[in-house]
C-alpha cells in the first residue's frame, strides 16, 4: 500500500468515525506524527534522506577527485576504473577502505565531471536556406545475389529537415563529389551560408588545431564551383552534437527504408528504392512542427542560392599502365582495354560509378566500377583481334565466360559457333565467329542475333553472309538480302592434299 493510500484511509477514518490521533495511530500502526501529517494534507511530504558521513573515504576524496580530473586529458582506454582507484589507494597510500565503498564515490565524482547537462540538446532555429549537413552512412544490400557493403551519401537541409540520399559502393572522393552534385540538383539550389562536415577523408587531408583543416584539392574545387563554405565539426565525441540532424536522419532512414536488407539487381535499382523513400519522407512531420517536410522545404526553397550554369565534373584523373593481359588496375580491381594498347600508359577519368579510359585524346573503354576489390571485368570485344590469331584461346577465355553470364554472348552465338566448327573445323569455325563478333561494333546486337538464328536454321556458316543479313535486318528490309537457306548448297568441304600425297607415295614406291 502506498503512502498516498494510507493517508487517504487515515483521513477517511478521522472524518467518518471522529477518532483521535492516538486511536488513528494505533489502528493504522503508524507514528502519531504521520497521522498529523495526513490530517494536514492529502499529499505525503517527501522523505528526507539523511546526509551520512563516510569516515573511511574522508581522507581520500580529494585524491580520487584529482585522479579523475586528470583522466579527462588522457585516452579513454587508459583512464581509471573504480577498481584501479581502489588498488592505488591501498598500494600507494595504505588506505583501509573497501572497494564497495570506493565505487559509489567514483561514480558520483565522474558524473559531476562529465557534466550531464552538457549532453542536453539545446533547441536550435536555423535560417531558411542557410546551411546543410553531410555525412556517409554504411549499410548492406544484396546486389545481384551478392551481399555488398554500401555507403549512403546524405545531405540534409538544416531548416526544413529535407534530406537527399543516394547509395554508392564506396565512400571515396568520387562518391563524395558525385553526392554533392546530385544533392544540389535534387534541391535545385545551394545553401547560402555553409555545409557542416565531420572529418571525412574525401574532404580533409589532415586535421590541424581547432577547426583548422588541410583540405582535399578536389573538395576545394567543388566549393569554389558551387560557392559555399564548409564548417568542420570537432573530432571525436566533442563534435558529435554539431551535426546531429544528419546523424539521426541516417539511422532513421536506414531503419525505415532499408529493413529488411534490400535485394536488387544492381546499384541503379537500389537507388530507385532510396529515391522512393525520399518521396515517402516528404509527407512525414518532424516532432514539434505542424507542417510536413515537403511544406517546410517549399518555404525554404526560395532562399537557396541558384545552381551554376555549368555542371561540375565529379571525377578524378588517374594515370594507369596496361599490362600484358590488356588490363588496367583501378582501385585494386582489373578492367580490360583494347589489346592493341598493351604496355602503354593511359589516362582514366574516374567517377563514382563509372570511369572512362582515354588514349590519344579519345575514349577507348568505359567500365562500371566494381563493387568488390580484386575482381576482373573483361570485355570480349577487346580481345577479338588477338583471338583471330589465337582461336584456340577463345573457349577458355575469361572474357567469354563473363560475356555469357552477362547475356551478351547468346545461345544463337553458341549454336552458330558449334555449326561452324563442325563444318569447317575448330580454327576456321572460331575465326568465322570472330568475324561476326567484330560486326557488333557497327551493328545492333538484336540484328546480329536474328541473322545468326537464320544462318543456323539454313545450315550456313559463311560469316560475310551473316553480316550482310544482319545489316539488312538493321535496315528493316522486308526480305533477306541473301537467301541464306539457298546458299547452303554452295558450301564445299575444306580442300585437302590427300590425293597429292597418294601420288607422291606411288612415285616413290
Amino acid at each position: 500500500m502506498s503512502r498516498v493510500e494510507q493517508f487517504e484511509r487515515i483521513r477517511r477514518d478521522a472524518r467518518i468515525e471522529g477518532l483521535s490521533v492516538r486511536a488513528l495511530a494505533r489502528r493504522h500502526k503508524v507514528h502519531r506524527r504521520a497521522v498529523r501529517q495526513a490530517l494536514a494534507s492529502a499529499i505525503p511530504p517527501p522523505r528526507n534522506a539523511p546526509d551520512r558521513e563516510s569516515p573511511a573515504m574522508g581522507p581520500w576524496t580529494d585524491v580520487i577527485t584529482g585522479w579523475l580530473k586528470a583522466d579527462l586529458a588522457v585516452p579513454r582506454k587508459q583512464r581509471h576504473t573504480a577498481r584501479r582507484v581502489w588498488q592505488r589507494l591501498v598500494a600507494e597510500h595504505g588506505a583501509h577502505v573497501a572497494e564497495s565503498t570506493v565505487r559509489p564515490f567514483v561514480a558520483s565524482v565522474r558524473k559531476q565531471l562529465t557534466n550531464e547537462a552538457f549532453r542536453v540538446a539545446v533547441p536550435q532555429t536555423k535560417a531558411p536556406g542557410a546551411e546543410a549537413e553531410v555525412d556517409f552512412g554504411e549499410f548492406r544490400a544484396f546486389l545481384d545475389g551478392t551481399e555488398t557493403r554500401c555507403w549512403m551519401f546524405v545531405m540534409r537541409l538544416s531548416a526544413s529537415g529535407r534530406a537527399f540520399h543516394v547509395a554508392f559502393t564506396n565512400e571515396a572522393t568520387e562518391a563524395f563529389l558525385e553526392g554533392h552534385v546530385r544533392a544540389f540538383a535534387h534541391f535545385g539550389g545551394i545553401p547560402a551560408s555553409h555545409i557542416r562536415y565531420d572529418n571525412l577523408k574525401a574532404a580533409v587531408v589532415k586535421v590541424l588545431l581547432g577547426r583548422e583543416r588541410e583540405h582535399n584539392p578536389r573538395f576545394v574545387t567543388l566549393r569554389s564551383h558551387y560557392g559555399f563554405d564548409s564548417f568542420f565539426c570537432l573530432p571525436g565525441a566533442e563534435g558529435a552534437h554539431e551535426k546531429g540532424g544528419v546523424e539521426g536522419d541516417i539511422g532513421r532512414f536506414r531503419r525505415r527504408h532499408l529493413v529488411p536488407v534490400p535485394a536488387v539487381a544492381d546499384l541503379d535499382a537500389l537507388n530507385e528504392i532510396i529515391a522512393a523513400g525520399d518521396v515517402v519522407d516528404d509527407d512525414r512531420h518532424i516532432d514539434g512542427r505542424p507542417l510536413s517536410v515537403a511544406d517546410c522545404f517549399a518555404a525554404e526553397r526560395p532562399y537557396l542560392q541558384p545552381l551554376p550554369d555549368e555542371p561540375f565534373e565529379a571525377v578524378n584523373d588517374l594515370g594507369v599502365r596496361v599490362d600484358h593481359k590488356a588490363r588496367i588496375c583501378v582501385r585494386q580491381s582489373f578492367y580490360s582495354v583494347p589489346a592493341c594498347l598493351a604496355g602503354r600508359r593511359l589516362r582514366v577519368r574516374l567517377g563514382a560509378t563509372h570511369f572512362d579510359v582515354i588514349a590519344d585524346g579519345r575514349v577507348v573503354a568505359r567500365h562500371e566500377r566494381s563493387a568488390h576489390r580484386k575482381t576482373e571485368t573483361l570485355v570480349l570485344d577487346h580481345y577479338l583481334e588477338v583471338l583471330a590469331f589465337k582461336p584456340g584461346a577463345l573457349p577458355g577465355a575469361t572474357a567469354l565466360a563473363q560475356a555469357r553470364a552477362a547475356g551478351a554472348f547468346t545461345a544463337a552465338h553458341d549454336a552458330y559457333w558449334a555449326l561452324a566448327r563442325d563444318r569447317i573445323g575448330d580454327a576456321a569455325g572460331t575465326r568465322a565467329l570472330i568475324q561476326v563478333l567484330l560486326a557488333h561494333r557497327v551493328l545492333p546486337a538484336a540484328a546480329i542475333v536474328s541473322a545468326l538464328e537464320a544462318a543456323v536454321a539454313g545450315g550456313l556458316v559463311d560469316a560475310a553472309a551473316v553480316v550482310i543479313e544482319a545489316r539488312g535486318v538493321a535496315e528493316e528490309r522486308t526480305a533477306p538480302v541473301i537467301p541464306i537457306g539457298s546458299l547452303a548448297r554452295y558450301d564445299r568441304p575444306a580442300p585437302g592434299l590427300g590425293d597429292y600425297d597418294a601420288l607422291l607415295e606411288e612415285a616413290t614406291s
